[in-house]
């Protein structure tokens, strides 16, 4: 499934798709069980998981277009090699062509905003030139957590943060870079909301136009099924308490509401409600 595109009343998000691939629930999910995914499989079929059993993810970026001002929402994986994940490299698709061929190139970029660190979140946001990295978008201001940038600095290097020298930090050598607060607002209609846990400084995107609302999740959830079942976390997850904990506010704040949810790493449809059933939430995609 290629470019989905949503309105949320004058505002426009656009996905746009890197990679998308079928992953083990239980080796992504420690916590889950098949009984519990025979369970949600009528929902969850086919955009979220395949006949096998196996859960589908995507790795894209998500274009707001609102109030004449375009905002990328994460920047997938770029051209960085990730130290134990090689088998990744090159599997995306043509990111930047994609984008310029649907009429936003990267000059056209007013902000780049990312929902944390992790290296499937900045990849994009360098590229190499010569020797050295240099900011993608060349007339984006990038936003950058200052809770989130402060954690990775003093942290060390990790396995799920090992680009920041070679994605996020040429960003802030180049002036481009702006470390916020987790409720920054970024322009009207557009804010950040603090949505801790995954990462110390995560947060997710709240979009609200001519009376709708939209929230881009980031990774305060991975994958539909964890809005039925909040606990299940994962190896990424810093704090995975503090993760579950707020899955579960979330729900309670979007269960049976008219805000549209955007997954970070939804695969196609991507979005969709937060719906009360009789045995609990589930997750009704917008087809």
């Amino acid at each position: 499934m290629g470019q989905l595109c949503w309105s949320i009343g004058s505002a426009r998000v656009t996905r746009f798709v890197e990679m998308e691939a079928p992953l083990d629930a239980k080796g992504f999910f420690p916590s889950s069980s098949q009984e519990a995914l025979a369970r949600h499989r009528a929902w969850l079929e086919p955009g979220f998981m395949n006949r096998s059993g196996e859960l589908l993810l995507s790795i894209h970026a998500l274009l707001v277009e609102i109030g004449g001002i375009r905002i990328l929402v994460d920047t997938c994986l770029g051209e960085h090699p990730v130290p134990g994940m090689e088998a990744l490299a090159g599997r995306g698709r043509a990111f930047l062509d994609e984008m310029a061929q649907a009429g936003a190139p990267r000059e056209s970029i007013d902000v780049v905003l990312c929902t944390h660190l992790h290296f499937d979140h900045v990849g994009w946001n360098t590229l190499r030139e010569g020797t050295r990295w240099v900011p993608t978008f060349p007339n984006a201001r990038y936003l950058f957590a200052r809770a989130e940038w402060e954690h990775w600095s003093s942290a060390g290097e990790s396995p799920y943060a090992p680009t920041l020298l070679d994605a996020v930090k040429p960003v802030l050598d180049a002036g481009q870079g702006d470390l916020v607060a987790v409720d920054h607002r970024v322009c009207d209609g557009v804010r950040l909301v603090p949505t801790p846990g995954h990462t110390p400084g995560h947060v997710s995107v709240r979009i609200a136009s001519g009376g709708a609302e939209a929230l881009v999740t980031g990774d305060a959830t991975h994958h539909p099924v964890q809005l039925a079942e909040p606990d299940w976390g994962m190896d990424a997850d810093v704090d995975s308490k503090l993760a579950a904990a707020t899955r579960r506010r979330m729900i309670a704040e979007l269960a049976d509401s008219d805000t549209l949810v955007i997954g970070t790493h939804f695969a196609g449809p991507t979005a969709g409600h937060v719906v009360r059933g009789e045995s609990g939430t589930w997750f009704r995609a917008r087809r």
